[in-house]
Parts: structure tokens; C-alpha cells; sequence
């Protein structure tokens, strides 16, 4: 948390990252439900996910791809506490936008808002618990247990969405080319557009790439949640599911070509010229920071 610490202090790399977070991803979010036309259930399930706090597999990313990780983990943090506000208020902007308001009125908007604010209170209050464990052993014990528990619920999750009897079986097959193309848009486009403003705001490439993994991947189980709560109807769950599973196996595409191509252009901490699995194995940042903290011996 000592990098926690010093990166809040990053105010430029931070405001950079929550506006692309929180107003042009959901913006782009919005333009691809008007222009495509998506249905209500479709649409409003993909304003959920561009809504959305950064997912923690963001930071994986970062970590393996050797970007700014202490920049990224702050950001997953902020913007998790932030969407508590943030996403209720851009998903309801948006689909009044977008749908009349008979078609939003059929919608269980109050149990949509009571499972926001438990998935989001859950995550802040894991970061809570991590933060409050320490930097000794004890405390990255804590934190190893609780990574694991987090990802057998986050499998639990997928798990129940899509093979519980209430949801029925969801498949990604035999749907309109609009539900392929329309859902990565926001990944395409939300890449786009980090890379420009990031570059334009002077970011050091590694916080580029940061920003940009941080905007695109987004926190889908909040979604997966979400859509069993707001649409009453069983047929349309199981439509409004598919939106999110395709969106998680789509960021993770565009995302890793998008890492792999910024390590080769040198945006990361690893040498281009390195062995991928080197890349992959070394946390570069450690050793960032340890050479940062050597004296040099004319100062001895």
C-alpha cells in the first residue's frame, strides 16, 4: 500500500483514467446502443457493463505486461468506490436517452439498485480488509486467501448465470450479427480513445497502457448480477446474459493483443527485445524499484 499511497498522488494519471472510466466509455456505450438500435435488453445491458468499475483481472493484465500496476490497482480501487454513484447515474442518463420511458417502467429498477450497491459495497469492502491487513506476512496471507475466494465466487458466478434452472443454459450461437459486432465496439473504440487522450494528457507510456486496460475491462459480474434483478422475464435473462459473457471473452482478446502490441512498441516497463515468457515471469516494477532504492557508492 505503499505504492497505493504514492499513486494517489498521480493526479493527472488518475483523472485521466476515471474520465475515460466513467464519462467516455459509457458515452461510447450509449452511442453504439442509439446508432445500433440495440433492444432494451441488449442495450441496457450493455449501458451496465460500460458503466462499469474496472474489473481485477485489469491488474493481472498490468502485472503480466509489466504497465503501471500500482497505478492500476489504485484505479480499480477508485473507481469501485466511485461507481457507486457513477453507474446508477450513466446507466439511467443514458437509457432515458435511449428508451421511452413505458418500455423502462416494466423494469425492476429498485432490485437493480439494492444488487449494485451489494456487489459494490462487497468489493470495496474487500479492498477495506486487504488495506487494513498489513504489509507483514500475516496480511499477504490474508490477501492470498481472499484473491482465491474471490475468484471461486467470480467462477461460482458464471457458473450460476449460466447453468441454474432459472436462468436456462445461455449460448452465444445462432444470435443477430448486431449482439457479435456491437458488443466489442466499446472495447475497439474505448482502446482508441485512451491511447489518444492518455497521449494527449502526457501520461508515461506504462500509466498509457494502465489507463487503457483500466477503461476497456471492465467489471462484467456486476452486469451478470444486475440483468437477473432488473429483467423479471426468463427468456429475456437469458438474453441479457449472453451480452456479458460475450463482452468478458472479448475484452480479454482485445485486451491481451493490445498488451502484447504496447510491449513491442516499448509503452511497457519490459524490454521489447525480451523473451515473452521472460516478460510474462519477471515483474519488472520490483525491479524498478529495487534499483531505485540502490545508493550509488559515490554517495557513500
Amino acid at each position: 500500500f505503499s505504492h497505493f499511497k504514492a499513486q494517489i498522488k498521480n493526479t493527472r494519471a488518475i483523472a485521466t483514467g476515471l474520465v475515460l472510466q466513467f464519462i467516455i466509455l459509457p458515452f461510447i456505450g450509449f452511442l453504439v446502443v442509439k446508432v445500433g438500435k440495440l433492444d432494451q435488453v441488449m442495450g441496457i445491458t450493455l449501458l451496465i457493463i460500460t458503466s462499469s468499475p474496472g474489473g481485477a483481472y485489469s491488474n493481472w493484465f498490468c502485472s503480466i505486461f509489466n504497465a503501471d500496476l500500482a497505478l492500476s490497482v489504485t484505479m480499480t480501487a477508485i473507481s469501485t468506490i466511485l461507481s457507486i454513484g457513477f453507474l446508477p447515474i450513466n446507466v439511467l442518463i443514458y437509457s432515458n436517452l435511449t428508451y421511452p420511458k413505458d418500455v423502462l417502467s416494466t423494469l425492476n429498477w429498485a432490485s437493480l439498485g439494492i444488487s449494485l450497491v451489494v456487489v459494490v459495497c462487497a468489493i470495496a469492502g474487500g479492498l477495506l480488509i486487504s488495506y487494513l491487513s498489513g504489509n507483514d506476512e500475516k496480511g499477504k496471507k490474508v490477501r492470498g486467501i481472499l484473491n482465491k475466494f474471490g475468484n471461486v465466487a467470480g467462477l461460482g458466478l458464471i457458473l450460476f448465470t449460466s447453468l441454474a434452472p432459472e436462468g436456462g443454459r445461455i449460448t452465444l450461437n445462432g444470435r443477430e450479427p448486431i449482439f457479435y459486432y456491437g458488443t466489442i465496439m466499446p472495447i475497439f473504440f474505448g482502446l482508441i480513445a485512451s491511447i489518444i487522450i492518455s497521449t494527449l494528457t502526457n501520461l508515461k507510456k506504462p500509466e498509457r497502457v494502465t489507463v487503457a486496460v483500466e477503461c476497456v475491462y471492465q467489471n462484467t459480474g456486476i452486469a451478470m448480477t444486475s440483468v437477473l434483478a432488473l429483467f423479471p422475464d426468463l427468456e429475456e435473462q437469458k438474453r441479457a446474459l449472453a451480452v456479458p459473457f460475450w463482452y468478458t471473452g472479448m475484452q480479454t482478446c482485445f485486451v491481451g493483443v493490445y498488451c502484447i502490441s504496447a510491449w513491442k512498441a516499448g509503452w511497457t516497463k519490459a524490454p521489447p527485445s525480451d523473451n515473452i515468457f521472460k516478460v510474462i515471469l519477471t515483474s519488472y516494477e520490483v525491479i524498478e524499484a529495487a534499483e531505485a532504492e540502490v545508493v550509488p557508492e559515490d554517495e557513500i
